[in-house]
Parts: C-alpha cells; sequence; structure tokens
C-alpha cells in the first residue's frame, strides 16, 4: 500500500517517542518556572498572592494604576533597548519560534530569548494588557531548542522545536491537542504527515506534567455543561462567524493601523512606555484593563453581565491590548484575543436576547463562539481554534458548531485581510 510519507523504522520511532516525552517534561518544566516567576514579582510588586492583576489594580490606589504599567513599561523598553545596544556588532539569531522553524535551522538564540522573556516578565508583572503565554511558549521552545541541539541531527531541529512550541502551548492553555492543530494548521508545508505524531506526544506530557503541578486542574475555565447546540442554534452560531471574520479582519487592520502609529515614539524606552500609560489612564477608568483578561474572562463565564457593561469593558481592552502590543511590549495577544472574542461573543448573545430571547445558556454558546471564532479569524487555524476552545473549557458537545463558525471566520477573514496575526508583513 503507498503511503503519503514513509514512517521510519521501529528504533527510530521509539527514539522519537522518548524524545517527544522528553521535550514535553522540559517544555512543562519551562512553563511552570515562568509561572512562579511572575507569581512572585507580582506577589513583590502589586502584593497579588493569587496571581489576579485585575484584584491587585483594584486595590491600587489610582495614581499607582496609572503610574505602575507606565514604569513597566520603561523599565522592559530600556531592557530591550540595552540589550540591543550590546548586540549591535554581534550576529544573533531568531527569537522567534516560527522564524526558527520556516526560515531558519531549527535552534533559537538562548540570549536573545532569554532578554526577551525577562523584559515580557516585567511588563506582564506591572499590569500590561499582554498575554504571558507568549513568553511561556517562547521559553518552551528555547527548552526544546537546547535539548535537541544535543540529542538529534540537525535535519531533526525544526520538528523538535515544533514540539516544544506545541507543548508550550499544552502547558499554557492546557491543550494537548488544539497545540499540536496549531503548529499543524500555521506551519502548514513545513511539517509532514508522519512529523505530527511526535508533536502530539510532546503536548500531551507537557499537558500531563502541567496539570500534576497544577495539583490536577483540568481546563482553563470553568463554564456550567451546556447542551449540544439546536439546528436554529447552528444558524445563530453560523451567522456569528460571519460577524467575527469581518471583526477579525478588522482588528488586524487597527493593530496594523497602531504599530505603525507607535514606530514614530522614539527610542523604545520611551514607546513602551507610551503604551504603558494608556493602559494605566484606562485602569484609572476600570481596573478590568491590567493583565491578559484571563480572570475577566473567568468571570464573565461564570456569570455574564449586561450588555451595556460588556460593551465598555469590551472597548477598554481593546484599546489596552492596542496600547500593549502595539508599542512592543513583549508577550503574546494570543489570551487578549480570546479575551476580545468572548466579550464580543457574549454582546452578541446579550443583544440576540433583547430581540428574540435567549437564556444564559444560550449566551454562554455566544461567548464561546466568539471566542472560537476571532481566535480562527486572526490566526486562519479554524480547527485549532474551535478545538482549543472545548479544551479550554470542556464543552466538546459544541464542537461541531464551533467548526463551522470558526471555518466561515477564517475564510472571510483571510479573503478580508490575508496576513494572520503571526504575519509579520501586516505591520508594515
Amino acid at each position: 500500500m503507498h503511503r503519503l510519507h514513509p514512517f521510519p523504522e521501529i528504533r527510530s520511532m521509539l527514539r522519537r517517542l522518548l524524545l517527544a516525552i522528553a521535550t514535553g517534561i522540559a517544555a512543562a518544566l519551562a512553563v511552570w518556572l515562568f509561572r512562579q516567576t511572575l507569581l512572585f514579582l507580582e506577589n513583590a510588586v502589586l502584593g497579588s498572592a493569587d496571581g489576579s492583576l485585575v484584584a491587585a489594580a483594584d486595590a491600587l490606589p489610582v495614581w499607582r494604576r496609572i503610574l505602575t504599567p507606565a514604569i513597566g513599561g520603561l523599565l522592559a523598553g530600556l531592557v530591550l533597548w540595552l540589550w540591543q545596544r550590546h548586540s549591535r556588532q554581534h550576529p544573533h539569531g531568531p527569537d522567534d519560534y516560527m522564524e526558527a522553524i520556516e526560515s531558519g535551522d531549527g535552534q533559537l538564540d538562548t540570549q536573545r530569548s532569554l532578554v526577551k522573556s525577562g523584559a515580557s516578565l516585567i511588563v506582564v508583572s506591572t499590569g500590561s494588557a499582554i498575554g504571558r503565554e507568549g513568553a511561556m511558549i517562547l521559553l518552551a521552545s528555547l527548552a526544546a531548542s537546547k535539548l535537541c541541539r544535543y540529542l538529534t541531527p540537525q535535519k531533526e531541529w525544526k520538528l523538535w522545536l515544533a514540539c516544544g512550541a506545541a507543548a508550550g502551548m499544552a502547558s499554557a492553555y492546557h491543550a494537548p491537542l488544539a497545540g499540536s492543530l496549531f503548529i499543524a494548521e500555521v506551519l502548514f508545508g513545513t511539517l509532514m504527515l508522519a512529523s505530527l505524531g511526535p508533536v502530539v506526544i510532546a503536548a500531551v506530557s507537557a499537558q500531563l506534567v502541567t496539570q500534576l503541578l497544577s495539583e490536577g486542574k483540568t481546563t482553563l475555565y470553568q463554564v456550567i455543561p451546556l447542551s449540544a447546540p439546536t439546528p436554529y442554534q447552528y444558524l445563530e452560531m453560523a451567522l456569528l462567524g460571519v460577524f467575527m471574520g469581518c471583526w477579525g479582519a478588522l482588528l488586524l487592520r487597527l493593530m496594523c493601523a497602531s504599530r505603525k502609529g507607535f514606530q514614530k515614539i522614539t527610542p523604545l524606552p520611551v514607546r513602551l512606555m507610551a503604551g504603558g500609560v494608556i493602559v494605566g489612564c484606562l485602569s484609572a477608568f476600570t481596573p478590568m484593563v491590567w493583565g491578559n483578561g484571563y480572570s475577566v474572562v473567568q468571570a464573565f463565564l461564570s456569570q455574564p453581565p449586561l450588555f451595556g457593561f460588556i460593551g465598555l469593558i469590551l472597548l477598554c481592552k481593546l484599546l489596552a491590548v492596542l496600547a500593549s502590543s502595539c508599542s512592543g511590549a513583549p508577550g503574546g495577544v494570543f489570551t487578549p484575543t480570546l479575551f476580545i472574542g468572548v466579550a464580543t461573543g457574549l454582546c452578541a448573545g446579550r443583544l440576540w436576547g433583547m430581540l428574540y430571547g435567549v437564556n444564559i445558556e444560550g449566551v454562554l454558546c455566544f461567548g464561546l463562539t466568539g471566542m472560537a471564532a476571532l481566535l480562527a479569524a486572526t490566526t486562519h487555524a479554524p480547527i485549532m481554534a474551535a478545538l482549543m476552545v472545548c479544551e479550554m473549557t470542556g464543552e466538546y458537545s459544541l464542537l461541531p458548531a464551533l467548526l463551522l463558525a470558526s471555518v466561515i471566520a477564517s475564510v472571510l477573514s483571510r479573503w478580508l485581510w490575508p496576513d494572520s496575526i503571526y504575519r509579520k508583513a501586516q505591520y508594515g
């Protein structure tokens, strides 16, 4: 029987299995170490013992809410600026795992990656509206990069770097299958089908270690059990997918325009401080703009607020995310995108409920659809987006409808704005 891709012989398969497990464990430990360091810094800077930046911001006086993100942005900018001056005359490799996989040799620059992660620690622990998970995945990829450099031939380095990235995503989001599909979809054509096995094993291994370290927590978000969608709800979710596709393309345009605007501010420390000032001023109005939005998303999914409140928080958080990410603050936009998606979906659910009558379960269904569809619209990875929402919430009964909405959103967004959030060409 003809195979699309020849599988390696049994000894090589066993070696890959063991290396995938080792990669998953190393990635999970790297993510855990970053998370513990972040909790220590947040407690030292803000007195936040439980890791909730929103609660910490709420307890601060207004002047500290304004100054803390600004000072954090300034310090992180100084770290990056000084490093750039120091390393200007020295050759260096990539500090982005996608670049290392697509155009590099599968190895990350250790010093650059650590400096970038350190700067991310500073801005995240001081309230920047940026995702901590970006640095987590970078460190997981770096751990895999260092491991494979000594244990594997150079031709396999890209594969093991991809395993590290997938394992990092599995650890950060408790979503091993979505982490694997993220690598397969976003880097489609770079990895062969037979290479997906080690990626999945690494991601699952990382998830198991993370589950042990987090005392048995299995899902990232806790949501009441939802019933399988009715045929009418499929139509509602598909229509929401159309809206989210347009909204995703617009969001990418806003990020492009915002980044071009911030690039006019020099030097780098002043640029990051400007982003921090905007976040600080917004937090004077509501502390919910601090952080990556995880705790607010959990609160919204536990008890969806009314339309006006969600819309107001959504607007403030959107401005904070644009200010943080587009000013150059090191960190991810994955979790902030989840926040924007679920808030938009809940707004749509509340509005739809005012017109046609929708119960709490229906509103939550809108919220989770918005989360998956906007993630698909901005990453152009619809299968990963739908599966990730199911893994993060445990709501697998929604998977077919989420796939429908995500595919619609992804196709429409790609038509309106060809580049995804991971393609730097969009920023000009």
